[in-house]
């Protein structure tokens, strides 16, 4: 158990089943003069172990919701509990060792660093949270092979495909062993065919981990992969 968890298990007297509660979620920004609501009033919760779609139509909100839940930017109003601990009043040192333990991010754009190979890629997280080097080494290859990339570990980004990058993403997401999988549009940069191919080994090393995934997407044919799918509507979450 992780220090998080630690807490977690003090503040709520056991391990809650649910890995990551919004409750009345309010986000607006101000446009020149026009304040607009991006979310009024959201109320989710992912199971540990469950994998959720979230859609909705461009623009309505969807990475501003995941960024909320991940931590990277803060609601107005209402409450982000990640594993039993409530976020919103902890210091950002704390905020930010949550954001380093608890949860993986996946992007549309795979954001990789050009200068160092896939496995340091992969690497790289684990030792900024503490990992010895062999350790993060050997998990960072085990992942890259999961994702079929053995033959890649030494390939910086540049000589990688793009589907190839993406799952050297994913696999970085999943190298700290988070028990929340956040990912925005993870395959709206891919072709279909790779697109598909990445999908499938995400939704399998995620499954096979036991990692709670929230994933946005327009992939009707992913949604219906996973455990149940919400859509985001004038800025409240309905099931889909």
């Amino acid at each position: 158990m992780n220090k998080t968890e630690t807490v977690a298990t003090k503040m709520t007297g056991h391990e809650t089943s649910v890995a990551l509660e919004l409750r009345g979620i309010h986000r607006h920004f101000f446009q020149g003069d026009v304040d607009l609501h991006i979310l009024r009033g959201v109320d989710f919760h992912l199971n540990r172990g469950e994998m959720v779609a979230l859609t909705g139509a461009s623009g309505a909100g969807k990475s501003t919701l995941l960024h909320i839940a991940g931590l990277l930017e803060k609601a107005q109003q209402g409450e982000v509990i990640i594993n039993g601990v409530a976020c919103n009043a902890l210091s950002d040192l704390r905020r930010t060792r949550i954001r380093r333990h608890e949860i993986g991010f996946v992007y549309q754009f795979h954001h990789l660093l050009p200068e160092f190979t896939a496995l340091e890629n992969v690497m790289m997280p684990q030792m900024i949270a503490g990992r010895p080097r062999k350790e993060a080494e050997a998990r960072a290859g085990e992942l890259l092979e999961k994702m079929g990339l053995g033959e890649r570990l030494k390939h910086r980004p540049s000589r990688l495909s793009g589907g190839e990058q993406q799952r050297v993403a994913i696999a970085r997401a999943l190298a700290n062993k988070p028990k929340i999988l956040l990912a925005d549009e993870p395959t709206g940069n891919l072709d279909e065919a790779t697109g598909e191919e990445v999908l499938k080994v995400l939704l399998g090393i995620s499954r096979e981990e036991g990692t709670a995934a929230l994933i946005a997407t327009h992939n009707y044919d992913l949604a219906q992969k996973m455990d149940r799918c919400v859509i985001l509507r004038e800025g409240t979450l309905h099931p889909a």
